[in-house]
């Protein structure tokens, strides 16, 4: 097995060769009778290849773009369906988490990362056209994935819902949604400049390769997703309507192994019925600023908007079995976190729902869990490192995998860093015994208990921005 993952030459691959220095040449003598070609019939010599697929399933995902440099048949097997299903019955999956960010033209990319090898991968661009059906103007100028620029943040779009229409007019395509399902990354919806589009890309790590996937059935933007029994969901968002954005309180969800999309009942938002007076009612617009899939249904915190006030109204919970919707509990809703108009962070960690608040300081924040028995959020990390970027649209970001939480940042470098923190030991102990440690991000502690991060990896991304990620078991 050396010589054959030793990654020789095509030309000329030898289970062992000796490399040999003549004249500023390199020779190489032959050891062994084992001669490997690309018209090799079988993986590995003298083995079958079930038996090779199962030595290749076990290797690290990280080598395998170098090993299939090898030859075209192991090309095509570290692309085949077939090798990752043979790692997933053997436990061999991986988590790589999934980054994408924005650079100063406003153009997206995203970048993986191995968080054993501490690695970072680039994925191929994603695809840069409209739907030819979905664009009401010839705006081929445009980039299918840019996001809001610098001068227009998420507030002031909202901010159109009372009527401003230039400001549609002059935006670019932003507001895509990200979700992943069945081990695949899926782009979804955004603006065309003015018209929001009904577009799915979905990208597989697999083939690495990017593809257009059905249409949703709504053209949406700023859309809220989650993943529940595999089926990814896509509920609110805002829809371009009679010069301005209006809110959407419809739903729909994708289905990966028919590759269709069926309605769902529609948010009713009742909350935000109570609203005392009509005034109040038609200036306030009800929005979704988040879903987490929690304990078999999906939880929708939601708010009432109209710049620059956002009031929190609780939320509702979609139950699959029912099909139906019901109210948030009090505490729940109206004790979840926000980190501005539009965005409450928040993730599940080995069954447990925790929520990033930013508190009152631009450079630290709290992670909470929820408490379901008493219907309230607890504080189970102290302070949070995140850096001072108050003019970045996503200055930090929460995720996790590993069994841990893990928050995305910039650091004192403007380097884009993944910080860590042990679920278990936070809530398993005391925090001032909590054994992690702070790597170029500063450290933090105090009096009381302490609370320190492990960076576990870091890239130097220019002046790119956070914009989402997500988390792939392969």
């Amino acid at each position: 097995m050396g010589g054959v993952l030793s990654l020789a030459s095509p030309k000329c691959r030898t289970s062992e060769y000796n490399e040999v220095l003549n004249n500023g040449s390199c020779k190489r003598q032959k050891t062994s009778s084992i001669f490997y070609d690309e018209e090799s019939p079988r993986l590995i010599p003298f083995l079958p290849d079930e038996l090779s697929i199962q030595i290749l399933a076990r290797i690290p995902r990280c080598c395998y773009f170098n090993l299939s440099l090898v030859s075209r048949k192991w090309k095509e097997t570290f692309e085949s369906a077939e090798l990752f299903k043979v790692r997933k019955d053997f436990g061999s999956t991986e988590e790589w988490l999934y980054v994408l960010i924005k650079d100063k033209a406003d153009k997206l990319s995203w970048h993986a990362l191995d968080p054993l090898s501490r690695n970072w991968q680039r994925l191929p661009p994603m695809p840069n056209v409209v739907c030819a059906d979905e664009s009401k103007r010839g705006l081929s100028g445009f980039w299918l994935w840019n996001v809001v620029g610098p001068g227009i943040k998420i507030a002031e779009v909202i901010r159109s819902w009372l009527g401003q229409k230039d400001t549609l007019d002059q935006m670019p395509f932003g507001g895509c949604s990200i979700g992943a399902v069945d081990g695949c990354l899926y782009v979804l919806g955004g603006f065309s400049g003015a018209t929001t589009v009904r577009c799915v890309w979905r990208f597989d790590p697999i083939s690495n390769k990017w593809s257009k996937m059905a249409s949703m059935s709504t053209g949406r933007a700023y859309c809220k997703t989650s993943i529940l029994n595999n089926k990814l969901y896509v509920v609110g968002g805002v829809s371009q309507g009679q010069g301005r954005l209006t809110p959407l309180q419809s739903a729909e969800v994708f289905d990966p192994c028919t590759g269709t999309w069926s309605d769902v009942p529609s948010m009713p938002f009742s909350r935000a019925q109570l609203v005392p007076t009509a005034y109040l009612s038609d200036m306030l617009k009800p929005i979704a600023t988040g879903m987490t899939s929690y304990m078999g249904r999906l939880f929708v915190p939601q708010s009432l908007y109209s710049w620059p006030f956002i009031v929190d109204v609780g939320g509702e919970i979609y139950d699959p079995e029912t099909n139906s919707w019901a109210e948030m509990p009090t505490g729940m809703g109206e004790g979840w976190p926000a980190r501005q108009a539009g965005t409450k962070l928040s993730v599940v960690v080995d069954g447990e729902l925790y929520a990033f608040d930013p508190s009152t300081s631009a450079d630290s924040g709290k992670i909470k869990v929820y408490d379901h028995k008493e219907d309230t959020w607890k504080v189970v990390i102290g302070k949070v490192p995140v850096a001072d970027f108050t003019e970045s649209e996503s200055p930090y970001l929460l995720t996790g995998f590993h069994g841990k939480i893990h928050v995305l940042t910039k650091d004192a470098n403007q380097n884009i860093a993944v910080m860590q923190a042990d679920v278990q030991d936070v809530l398993g102990s005391p925090l001032n015994s909590t054994s992690v440690s702070a790597q170029s991000l500063h450290e933090h502690s105090d009096s009381s208990e302490t609370v320190v991060w492990k960076v576990i990896a870091s890239k130097d991304f220019g002046s790119a921005e956070l914009v989402s990620c997500q988390v792939l078991a392969i």
